[in-house]
């Protein structure tokens, strides 16, 4: 059955027409789940009883149940646990910054991309996200705290690119003015480099901002780090920037986790520097955050130091991610799955 939720504008139209009903009808709907972010039909309460009864019989509105939530007492940071329709939980943080709040959102339950330094990927994939379950964090968080979301980040758990298209249908929801109307500026996607979507996302000619999840300056590494690596090289990556770059004008951003002893020597930023030199880039240092179930360790202070000052002597812009959360395990799929083994009785 049809998610009202994830229809777009034109869609809704169209479900209008199929109803019997006018044209206008649409836009009062459409502004009721995406501006007033109603959970139930019996909230549009200008819209007659007879089309809310057709619209819960020809259509589904799934809401999401807050499982649970953590705010962080170094920063304020929260994490939500929300529970979808079908029982499965997925994780969505809110960030409070000076210029706005940013919602980090999943785009799938689980992911299938086998990063090793990363808990989302722990149980495998599930299910992919759908159009109504990714604005439905983002809807949730900004009803409840009743504060405007500004900045989307698609960077929790999941592979956005693994479910390309609701993404993509995702975002020019959000930024449509008939809709919270956040900028496309404001939006982060990020990926560990499925090399096709790349370039298929360019063609779209969006304003967001593409962020690579790289992490190795060579591909012997990156293998060793994201199994990814095995099906797209390095160079094949970067030329799909470029490529994006072209289209877009936009800077990339270059994801790179900070793991000790692995990938985070002067020399290996010398190596990331001939491979990024002179690109319209931004690279975001990241120290790993450790899980259990892995024995990787994050870089200490001085090799971060050191790392980001041979990038910066070679003229690389780049930053080191301020942490946020580090008290409620805010980094992907750490929560996750400790509410789901709890649940099973695992711990």
């Amino acid at each position: 059955m049809t998610e009202l939720r994830s229809l777009s504008y034109e869609e809704m139209t169209d479900l209008m027409q199929t109803l019997g009903e006018k044209a206008f009808r649409a836009g009062q709907v459409y502004d009721w789940i995406h501006k007033k972010l109603i959970q139930n039909y019996d909230e549009m309460n200008n819209i007659p009883k007879s089309l809310r009864q057709k619209l819960s019989e020809h259509t589904q509105l799934h809401s999401i149940k807050e499982a649970d939530r953590y705010v962080s007492e170094i920063d304020g940071t929260t994490k939500f646990l929300f529970e979808l329709f079908d029982g499965n939980i997925i994780e969505t943080v809110l960030m409070k910054y000076h210029h706005g709040n940013s919602v980090c959102i999943s785009s799938q339950v689980g992911c299938r991309m086998g990063c090793r330094f990363c808990a989302s990927t722990l149980d495998g994939l599930t299910r992919q996200l759908s159009v109504s379950e990714l604005l439905n964090q983002i809807y949730y968080i900004q009803k409840t705290t009743g504060e405007r979301v500004s900045n989307v980040v698609v960077m929790g758990t999941g592979e956005p690119f693994d479910n390309y298209e609701n993404i993509v249908k995702f975002i020019k929801m959000l930024t449509d003015e008939r809709g919270l109307h956040i900028s496309q500026r404001n939006i982060t996607v990020s990926t560990c480099g499925l090399v096709p979507k790349i370039y298929e996302l360019a063609e779209e000619k969006l304003a967001i901002t593409l962020a690579i999840s790289l992490h190795a300056p060579n591909d012997e590494l990156r293998k060793q780090l994201m199994p990814i690596a095995n099906k797209y090289s390095i160079e094949e990556i970067l030329k799909a920037c470029d490529a994006y770059i072209e289209a877009t004008g936009r800077r990339i951003t270059f994801e790179y986790s900070l793991v000790s002893g692995v990938n985070d020597s002067k020399e290996q930023a010398r190596e990331l520097c001939s491979k990024l030199k002179g690109k319209l880039c931004h690279v975001n240092l990241i120290p790993v955050n450790p899980i259990e179930e892995r024995d990787y360790e994050r870089s200490n202070k001085e090799s971060v130091k050191d790392f980001l000052s041979v990038l910066e002597r070679k003229h690389i812009n780049a930053t080191v991610r301020r942490e946020m959360g580090a008290d409620i395990q805010a980094a992907c799929g750490q929560l996750r799955k400790r509410y789901n083994d709890e649940q099973k009785g695992g711990i």
